[in-house]
């Protein structure tokens, strides 16, 4: 089946064409037929399916015909962090270029007053996170009682931030008569509640099980220690099919400090997490997606949803707290069709987070063994002062004596045991929209709102 089966207009064909695509995914054959005859949506498809297009394809055609009004979207999309806003409005105007519609954005970043002159003037689709949708509904500069197309995105990701409550606001504000479509990774209770509560007959589309990880990943987990996790990551970076990777880290603290430590060893290194600006953060988007760099190390903000095309390596330098949050960290790479690696470095404290990962997607994953290096010296023991070095043997002083006298500073180093969080540290299901503030994603009680404005290019 070819994108011309689906029903998708000769200019939105075209604009498919231009992007070097030929052959629709199974989510996009599955679902852009129901979505174009008006019906309601639920889809259930597995990170890195094509699953963008599969509602943004349908959308430009439906909009294709009707005018937009001030203040008042023709449609909406909801997305739970700035980067999927973000990434949702690049395929609008790399799909969309043949078609005169307009765009907004309402994510954090940048001025809010552009955001209102966009809104004044109407726009035909409106991509937003839901605190920054709700904080302008509040302020009065914008209306919904006109959009007539809602999509509902990475619902479950909705779930772990808590923007459930907020969902179902939003939806009250929207006429009745709608179409909606909802899409997720996984089907947990509370989405299934809020589908039967604001769909109306949805059509059901599953294109892999809830919560598999994809075929085409090559997983492996590379034990090793603590004290030497960064030589081990390196020495995997090394390896020559290594084209471009991502290495996730569990604490923002950690990013930065790894980072660092790779940029020392020379690699082409980036770094993305809750703590950077907005601004920041798009640009080392950017300079990965461009090649500039080759390695992007990243907190959990960037694991969910990010299509960054042809990612060969996933590495986790921490194993995820919650098995789950590993099969959308592998999702960035072996994504439509291709194929990828994803490593993960373990030691013995990760043994229970390791079987419940293996418990979640149903397969014991290939343990491999490591070959690290001597873990070079921090920096601040080359420079300690000769008093607190070990003292040197002196000559003719029998050994026994000099090892009970005498124990090496670098011995107690080494026995001491390895620092990991405790699991009070960790974070909670119930504990998501404190987290979802800190790392970058916006919530009702957030910052103030900013705006970016995207108009489709025309020919």
């Amino acid at each position: 089946m070819s994108f011309a089966d689906l029903g998708l207009s000769d200019e939105l064909l075209k604009a498919v064409s231009d992007s070097g695509y030929d052959d629709p995914t199974p989510i996009q054959r599955q679902a852009i037929p129901p979505v174009l005859m008006g019906r309601d949506l639920i889809g259930i498809a597995q990170t890195g399916t094509g699953k963008t297009a599969s509602f943004v394809l349908p959308m430009i055609d439906i909009l294709a015909h009707g005018r937009s009004r001030a203040r008042m979207p023709r449609s909406l999309i909801l997305e739970p962090t700035r980067e999927l806003a973000a990434q949702v409005s690049e395929n609008f105007d790399k799909y969309g270029k043949y078609h005169k519609l307009s765009m907004a954005l309402l994510i954090g970043g940048v001025s809010m007053g552009d955001q209102v002159k966009a809104l004044e003037k109407g726009v035909d689709v409106l991509i937003a996170t839901p605190g920054r949708l709700m904080d302008l509904f509040g302020r009065g500069n914008i209306l919904l009682t006109g959009c007539e197309l809602l999509v509902i995105d990475e619902a479950d990701r909705m779930l772990d931030m808590g923007f459930i409550p907020d969902i179902e606001e939003i939806c009250t504000k929207l006429p009745k008569k709608r179409q909606t479509l909802l899409f997720s990774a996984t089907m947990p209770a509370p989405i299934k509640k809020l589908a039967d509560k604001f769909l109306t007959d949805p059509k059901s589309v599953e294109v892999a099980r809830p919560a598999s990880a994809n075929i085409n990943i090559e997983q492996k987990l590379v034990e090793t220690s603590s004290r030497n996790k960064r030589d081990t990551l390196q020495e995997l970076l090394h390896a020559d099919d290594v084209a471009t990777a991502i290495v996730f880290s569990n604490r923002k603290t950690t990013v930065r400090e790894l980072a660092t430590s790779l940029k020392r060893a020379r690699f082409a290194v980036g770094e993305i997490h809750g703590d950077m600006e907005q601004a920041d953060r798009l640009k080392q988007l950017d300079r990965f997606k461009s090649g500039e760099i080759n390695i992007l190390v990243a907190s959990d903000v960037a694991a969910r949803g990010l299509d960054i095309k042809g990612v060969s390596h996933v590495f986790n330098y921490d194993v995820p707290w919650h098995p789950d949050d590993y099969v959308h960290r592998i999702g960035r790479t072996g994504r439509a069709g291709a194929t990828g690696k994803a490593f993960t470095l373990v030691t013995p404290e990760d043994a229970e987070a390791v079987s419940n990962i293996e418990k979640l997607t149903g397969q014991k994953i290939e343990r491999v063994g490591s070959k690290p290096r001597i873990a070079a010296p921090d920096a601040e023991e080359a420079e300690a002062p000769a008093a607190k070095r070990p003292p040197r043997r002196r000559a003719g002083k029998p050994r026994e004596e000099e090892a009970t006298a005498a124990p090496s500073v670098e011995r107690a180093e080494r026995s001491a045991p390895a620092e990991r969080p405790r699991r009070d540290d960790r974070p909670r299901r119930g504990q998501q929209q404190a987290e979802a503030v800190d790392s970058g994603d916006e919530g009702w009680n957030g910052p103030i709102p900013a705006f970016l404005e995207f108009g489709f290019a025309s020919s």
